[in-house]
């Protein structure tokens, strides 16, 4: 250790001394009793004297063996009747499900119909361009029904 590190350790330790003397003092100012408390009376020195030989201990859910401590048993405290105001009133009648039926789906086929529908997506787009088609076939052979009409009468 350096002469530097011993002086630094000798400085905490005496800044710590005067603290705990600063502590001291002051707690020996807090104890000391008050002018007020100074002038007792003798009888108030032997009423202070009684209540430490008979210390007065209140007991609510403990019954003490000792019969000097009997007196201070207490009754146990007495809590009011608590009455709910929401469970008072009784909720209104509501028409009684079958549990059951809320787990049953809607349409009983509703699996068939979705491992079905890609097949049926591709059905419907060929079905669409089939009646395009015969839309078309029959357009031209109206339009050659309306040319081959229009071509006689010339």
């Amino acid at each position: 250790m350096g002469l530097e590190e011993e002086d630094s350790i000798e400085q905490a330790a005496a800044a710590r001394r005067e603290r705990l003397k600063a502590l001291k003092a002051a707690q020996e100012l807090l104890d000391t009793p008050d002018a007020d408390d100074s002038a007792k009376t003798a009888d108030d020195e032997d009423d202070e004297a009684a209540q430490e030989s008979n210390p007065s201990m209140k007991f609510r859910n403990y019954v003490p063996q000792a019969k000097e401590l009997q007196e201070g048993k207490l009754a146990p405290p007495v809590l009011p009747k608590f009455e709910d105001p929401v469970a008072a009133v009784p909720p209104p009648l509501e028409k009684k499900e079958d549990p059951f039926l809320n787990i049953a789906p809607k349409k009983p086929n509703w699996d068939l119909r979705r491992d079905v529908q890609k097949k049926l997506d591709k059905l419907e787009r060929r079905t669409q361009k089939a009646l395009y088609k015969l839309m078309e076939e029959q357009e031209k052979e109206k339009q050659l029904a309306e040319n081959g009409d229009n071509g006689i009468e010339d």
